[in-house]
């Protein structure tokens, strides 16, 4: 986590929501990303987005099992999705997103079931609240400072 959290500063510093992800394979970093979508002009360049495709490009796979993705930021619906096409096997991230957070804050992705069926054909097992509190704090500062910046009128 503490790489992703790096990561997620090299977003802070580029003006983007500073969210970062690295994915793990063997104990081995395997893709790195923060997020893009601001200077790429991507809304699909979300950190996580960026560390499965550096690691399918990498291990020649878009497929990933076995490996784990730590992010700092609990994912969207769309990196949700990417997560479980990849077939990753664990997701692990910090602080729980209230807004968007797609793994129990306002949807739970990976909790797909009816009745005791799994309607998902992939499973992720999934480790929540870890370094929570810098997680946060990181994206508190960076939402502060923003609000203390004066806009500039358009």
């Amino acid at each position: 986590m503490r790489a992703a959290l790096e990561q997620a500063r090299l977003a802070a510093d580029a003006g983007e929501v500073p969210v970062g992800a690295v994915l793990v394979l063997d104990g081995e970093i395997i893709g790195h990303g923060y997020n893009q979508p601001i200077s790429a002009c991507d809304p699909t360049a979300h950190a996580e987005i960026m560390a499965l495709r550096r690691a399918g490009q990498r291990l020649g796979n878009y497929r990933l099992p076995g490996s784990t993705l730590y992010v700092t930021l609990e994912p969207c619906v769309m990196c949700s999705g990417a997560i479980l096409h990849a077939r990753v096997g664990r997701l692990v991230y910090g602080a729980c997103d209230p807004k968007t957070g797609a793994q129990g804050s306002v949807l739970d992705l990976f909790g797909e079931f009816t009745g005791k069926v799994a309607r998902l054909n992939h499973h992720c097992v999934v480790t929540r609240g870890v370094l929570a509190a810098e997680c946060g704090a990181l994206l508190s500062a960076f939402f502060a400072s923003r609000r203390a910046q004066p806009r500039s009128e358009t």
